[in-house]
């Protein structure tokens, strides 16, 4: 009885040091996530198409949902291409650029988060390589 007791006093401290062990990792993914996704919207709002550009994966690839409207897609080059030739969104009121972020899950090397404006909410898809997160995928629905 008493190896079965030291024996799950063990296992018991051994599993805590590895939840609060991973903790801190989640907690500081989900923080550059965050960033990641914020450079991207920030970037799209000021017409900063550098602090955009860092936040894209190399295959990132957007789709856009709006009402009766074909589905669009465009890629890492053709957002780059917008954000340049246009600038800032102007057509925004700065009451508008604001937005909200929520991590939705992290798995590994992969992340889920939501990215909700007043325009439009975007399902976002992250991949982390070389310890850097960038945006793999969008899906954004347009609300009119």
């Amino acid at each position: 009885m008493k190896r079965f007791a030291l024996g799950f006093g063990l296992f018991t401290l051994l599993l805590l040091n590895v939840v609060s062990a991973t903790q801190p990792q989640k907690t500081s993914d989900e923080a550059a996530i965050r960033a990641t996704v914020t450079d991207y919207i920030e970037g799209y709002y000021m017409g900063d198409a550098n602090r955009m550009e860092k936040s894209l994966h190399p295959h990132y690839l957007k789709h856009v949902i709006h009402g009766n409207i074909p589905m669009r897609e465009k890629t890492a080059s053709q957002m780059m291409r917008d954000v340049r030739s246009d600038g800032a969104p102007t057509y925004l009121p700065q009451a508008e650029r604001t937005e909200q972020i929520s991590v939705l899950d992290v798995s590994g090397d992969i992340a889920s988060v939501k990215l909700v404006t007043p325009r439009w909410v975007d399902y976002v898809t992250l991949s982390k390589s070389d310890g850097e997160w960038k945006i793999l995928s969008v899906v954004q629905r347009i609300d009119d």
